[in-house]
């Protein structure tokens, strides 16, 4: 028999209690036409569920319809709350906690999209969609507040035993704690305090609603922007610290920002040939293609690549904190645990393998198929997030061989 260690124990994160330390993190799906969840969603999350893990959270779900950034994600409203509720029904039959993560997109979205001028932090112009943005107005950003309050609601109603709010990757939040996207002249920018001022308003009534519902309140926030100019550990720390004042009660330790440092958020190389192999749009297409490789830089992947800053972190705070980035293998995943952290994430494994979490429990060795040729984030832009091994029809030959040298080159890279 194998030997059970702290990976299999239960974990209590506030009001709730996983039967174990796994967590399927917030991997956008984009399986969600129309906006609203699909048989599709609800499939591979009880999949992953049925392979064994703590929790599976739905990914990024948009708090107001200004807060999309694809036309295939969720956007909280009454009229989607039976079809998660069928969703978190079936995760529960499966042993599962259900958790979905709330957030607002910001600047990273287009009028097609979000049915507006996308808003910021600041005014301003968004070259990655492109288009204009918008700064909020200070009258605008209580009532933006209340919207995640309300999404707490929604998913307590849904029957979501957990939220986890997006904090970081330059969604809004993370534009109004950032120097690099906060450019205000008012009380929400400037210093660090004047830039915190909006989480802490989102935090008050998400807290406050979480109270109400006893939903488990889980927050995503940056350790690092990820590139010069944006935010680093020690102001990212003071961020940090701010959320255990405000009663979260688990803070997810990631970094990046997906419109200035995206490789940086998931690492390794994104595959441009295939990215735009999927896009409808012809300028895109071929815009992407010859400018993609700047626009998209390369950094080199490592198995459990945020641990070193994450640690810091361990250090400093005493609140629960859950580990994610780069876990593929049974043994760094307990190597993780053995550090102090209550919990660890993964996305891309639970992709590969949506029961990797019972082979880890039978096989000290484990090690889930994954190899980091980000197919899965290239096609996710315009379809649905799918790992290039487990798809019914074989990849168009140049996509396959660009796949092929990628995985060879992080093969090589990882020796």
């Amino acid at each position: 028999m194998t030997q059970i260690s702290k990976l299999f124990t239960p974990v209590t994160l506030g009001p709730l209690t996983l039967r174990n330390r796994t967590i399927r993190s917030a991997a956008f799906e984009s399986m969600c036409p129309g906006n609203k969840p699909s048989q599709q969603l609800l499939d591979y999350h009880t999949a992953v569920a049925r392979g064994g893990v703590g929790m599976t959270t739905v990914a990024y779900a948009a708090v107001t319809r200004s807060g999309l950034s694809f036309d295939r994600q969720l956007w909280m409203r009454p009229d989607i709350v039976p079809g998660l509720r069928t969703l978190t029904e079936a995760v529960h039959r499966a042993g599962a906690a259900a958790s979905i993560q709330l957030g607002h997109c910001g600047n990273m979205s287009h009028r097609s999209i979000c049915g507006c001028t996308p808003v910021g932090a600041s005014t301003g112009f968004n070259l990655y969609s492109p288009t204009f943005v918008r700064g909020l107005r200070a009258d605008e950003l209580p009532g933006m507040a209340r919207a995640y309050g309300d999404a707490v609601r929604l998913a307590h109603e849904a029957g979501f035993d957990a939220v986890e709010v997006h904090a970081g990757h330059g969604y809004l939040i993370s534009q109004f704690l950032s120097p690099y996207t906060n450019h205000r002249r008012d009380l929400y920018g400037g210093s660090l305090e004047n830039r915190m001022r909006f989480m802490d308003m989102v935090m008050a009534e998400v807290m406050e609603a979480a109270a109400r519902t006893g939903t488990a309140v889980l927050v995503k926030v940056n350790m690092r922007d990820g590139f010069r100019g944006g935010m680093e550990i020690d102001e990212c720390l003071q961020v940090a610290r701010r959320l255990e004042q405000s009663g979260a009660h688990a803070l997810v330790l990631s970094g990046g920002f997906v419109s200035k440092a995206p490789m940086y958020v998931m690492r390794g190389e994104m595959p441009i040939r295939t990215m735009t192999h999927y896009m409808t749009q012809w300028w895109l297409k071929y815009g992407v293609r010859m400018v993609g490789k700047w626009m998209i830089p390369t950094v080199p992947f490592k198995e459990a690549y945020f641990l070193d800053d994450a640690l810091r972190f361990r250090q400093e705070l005493k609140m629960p904190l859950v580990y994610v980035g780069g876990l593929v293998a049974r043994k760094k995943i307990d190597e993780v645990l053995d550090c102090g952290f209550e919990a660890v994430q993964m996305g891309r494994a639970l992709l590969n393998d949506p029961g990797f979490v019972n082979r880890m429990r039978d096989e000290d060795c484990a090690r889930c198929g994954c190899r980091h040729s980000n197919y899965c984030i290239a096609r996710m832009y315009t379809l649905d997030m799918a790992c290039h091994q487990r798809l019914q029809e074989p990849l168009p030959k140049a996509l396959a061989r660009e796949i092929e040298e990628i995985e060879k080159r992080q093969a090589t890279d990882g020796e």
